[in-house]
């Protein structure tokens, strides 16, 4: 596999794909935690009105990779679970937390959550596999 590099083009936070999401992360590595915001577009909806459970999916995948990636560990996601508690609509500002809470050689396990305000959107937990690469 090749060395995990950020080209700026992710989906989620990559500043120079134009028809990504551009959500800017904030990276706390004394806790371990990432933080970023959201506002979704009409373009961002499944049903009239509601935000695609695939976006904030993608959302919450970003904030548990991102964080691996950004505390110095290469890791990729190797499974997710979503569990969706209020449905988020265009114009909303979303918040989406994470934190890793486990780790072992091979894997990591993080959490990460969207709310918006106190009411809590989705919530996600996730297992990321550490890469390592060869020549």
């Amino acid at each position: 596999m090749k060395q995990l590099r950020d080209n700026q083009k992710c989906y989620v936070c990559g500043m120079e794909n134009p028809a990504g999401l551009c959500v800017k992360f904030e990276i706390s590595a004394e806790s371990r935690a990432i933080r970023g915001k959201f506002i979704p577009k009409e373009i961002h909806q499944g049903y009239e009105g509601i935000i695609h459970g695939g976006i904030l999916s993608a959302l919450l995948d970003e904030a548990m990779a991102k964080l691996a990636f950004s505390l110095g560990i290469p890791a990729v996601t190797a499974e997710i679970s979503v569990k969706f508690a209020s449905p988020a609509s265009p114009g909303d500002e979303l918040s989406i937390s994470g934190k890793l809470v486990h780790e072992t050689r091979r894997l990591i396990q993080a959490e990460a959550k969207i709310e918006r305000g106190q009411i809590l959107i989705a919530k996600a937990t996730g297992k990321l596999l550490r890469v390592t690469f060869t020549d």
